[in-house]
């Protein structure tokens, strides 16, 4: 290279998390691209008059990070009303709705009862005596289940798909589940206006966490407009790839949309589609009846159903990403989807996995988050008992079988570190990974999930100039806090999307 780099993050504890981790102290960018690693003399070599020279003082830097499944409006959402993943209880979550009044609608976001003292979901009456005038809805972090208020249920009383309505001696209880809990969804969509306030208010809090790029689900969703707008004006800062539900095949192929068609931000990923519900709902389709209530969970997609979607998104050469979390629902999945290793099909949660994974073909886009289930007295005990519950998301198993493995957040939350810290103290070996197998699902696995591979995802001349700067090192700290390890510094593209320390003030140094 004859040209003087752009910016050089010197004094570093670098790692590049390709196939052999190698550690650098240096690294120099130029127009967005990384052009060399390696000591900090042999970098410097390429400063230049106009050079930005950060010094990282000894922190790590590592690849930015890669969700690879998450609904970035929902995580906006949960931004600007009402965050329900804080409340520790019933009554903390009661009060958080009473103080939500930024509309028409009462709404609430990700509250999670398994971690409640009775674990039983929020119900009609409780939001009554949160209002009985507007709308309330508090949707569970799994979105599959929903609870409303008697001014939602007697205004959609003949719209809401009947399944999906809990009822106790023929009354709602106010519980809504995947279908019906689908449609107040849409019932609550903001218009594009609110949609690009939402995605602004997520892409920050990605950058908060580290998190460089995200394939994003949606459907009926204002945001794929918003991320080409912000990309436009550009604004995003954020690599984004969209998977976009099965409704929209029709749009899809009137488009002309393709798999990795796109721009070096935007780019489309392909089509998601349900096959099940989830745990937490007591939907996730599983081949023995759950330990806690009757049946053996739902079809969200029938399997008829899903072989029509299949042919008709491979007959357009689309990408799928199809969630399946029961063993049934996995089983009917991996029947369906063909055997294409070009377009890297995808398995969205996998949750509860077959013994024998050599038939795995398809990428495993799991959440370690869900790992914090798994623990004794977690919701896993409760649903699936202990047997199901030890073999349940069984990340070290899929590296042992070489199926490719991809880390994702599903906003449950939107935190890589969290997931890292989660699945390094998981409580059983099959459940287990080390660090940097962590790193590299949330860097290197999400890209390869992704078609990214060649530009995202490790540190190496060539690829994207995006990473991350941590307060400490991940090896290093005791692994029960590595959630609290501080993201100093992301880097998108080469430039500083956000920092701790104000680099503008003259004589502090990062």
């Amino acid at each position: 290279m004859t040209h003087a780099a752009d910016s050089i993050f010197e004094n570093a504890d670098g790692h590049t998390l390709g196939p052999t981790d190698e550690s650098f102290d240096a690294v120099a960018v130029y127009e967005g691209r990384i052009v060399r690693i390696g000591s900090d003399h042999e970098v410097r070599f390429l400063e230049g008059v106009e050079t930005d020279v950060i010094d990282c003082a000894g922190r790590t830097l590592l690849p930015g990070f890669i969700d690879a499944h998450t609904h970035m409006e929902v995580v906006g959402r949960r931004l600007l009303h009402a965050d329900l993943g804080a409340a520790t209880g019933r009554g903390e979550a009661l009060d958080l709705l009473r103080a939500e009044s930024s509309g028409e609608w009462v709404l609430g976001y990700g509250y999670d009862e398994s971690t409640w003292d009775d674990r039983w979901y929020l119900t009609r009456n409780e939001l009554d005596a949160v209002s009985t005038e507007r709308p309330v809805v508090a949707f569970r972090e799994d979105l599959h289940t929903a609870s409303a208020n008697s001014v939602v249920l007697d205004r959609y009383a003949d719209e809401l798909p009947e399944s999906g309505v809990e009822r106790k001696r023929g009354e709602p209880t106010g519980v809504i589940t995947d279908d019906a809990a689908e449609f107040l969804r849409a019932e609550t969509a903001p218009d594009r206006a609110e949609t690009k306030r939402l995605v602004e208010a997520a892409r920050d809090h990605a950058h908060e966490r580290g998190v460089t790029g995200v394939h994003d689900m949606v459907r009926r969703s204002h945001a794929p407009a918003a991320y080409r707008e912000l990309a436009r004006d550009g604004d995003l800062d954020l690599r984004v790839r969209l998977y976009y539900w099965a409704d929209h095949l029709d749009a899809i192929d009137e488009l002309g949309l393709v798999t990795n068609g796109g721009n070096e931000y935007v780019e489309v990923g392909g089509v998601k589609t349900f096959t099940d519900g989830s745990i937490g709902a007591g939907t996730a389709k599983l081949s023995t009846p759950y330990a806690d209530r009757d049946g053996t969970g739902e079809w969200v997609v029938p399997p008829e159903e899903l072989a029509g979607i299949v042919e008709r998104a491979t007959a357009l050469d689309l990408q799928l990403a199809v969630h399946a979390i029961g063993d049934e629902a996995i089983a009917e999945t991996l029947d369906a989807l063909p055997a294409d290793t070009a377009l890297r099909h995808r398995i969205e949660h996998a949750e509860l996995l077959p013994d024998d994974l050599s038939a795995f073909d398809a990428v495993a886009s799991m959440q370690p988050n869900f790992l914090r289930w798994a623990r004794e007295g977690g919701l896993y005990e409760t649903r699936l008992g202990d047997e199901r519950t030890a073999a349940s998301n069984r990340v070290s198993d899929v590296l042992d079988a070489a199926v490719p493995l991809a880390f994702g957040s599903d906003c449950m939350p939107l935190d890589p570190l969290y997931g890292v810290q989660q699945v390094v103290t998981a409580p059983r070996e099959s459940q287990q990974l080390s660090v940097t197998e962590a790193l590299r699902a949330y860097t290197s696995g999400a890209a390869y999930a992704g078609h990214d591979e060649d530009r995202l995802g490790m540190i190496a001349p060539g690829m994207c100039a995006d990473f991350v700067i941590l307060s400490e090192s991940p090896w290093e700290v005791d692994p029960s806090t590595i959630a609290g390890v501080e993201v100093e510094m992301t880097v998108v593209d080469g430039e500083v999307v956000h920092s701790r320390v104000d680099r503008s003030r003259s004589g502090v140094a990062f």
